[in-house]
């Protein structure tokens, strides 16, 4: 009987570690998604401004 608890506790002491591993990778995965995410919105930002600014430099060329 004494085995099969030591057994029991060595698996839950090795799924308590598994757990705390787990959470501290997906809490850095989250934070790396946030800056992901916002990396991508300011890289959209900055393609619509330099779209904008080339269509108005494209209106001001004289037509052939």
């Amino acid at each position: 009987m004494q085995a099969e608890l030591d057994v029991l506790e060595s698996k839950l002491a090795q799924l308590v570690q598994l757990t705390i591993r787990l959470r501290e990778e997906n809490h850095h995965l989250r934070k790396e998604l946030a800056q992901a995410l916002s990396q991508g919105r300011q890289c959209h930002d900055k393609i619509d401004s330099v779209k904008s600014r080339l269509e108005r430099l494209l209106a001001q060329l004289p037509e052939e």
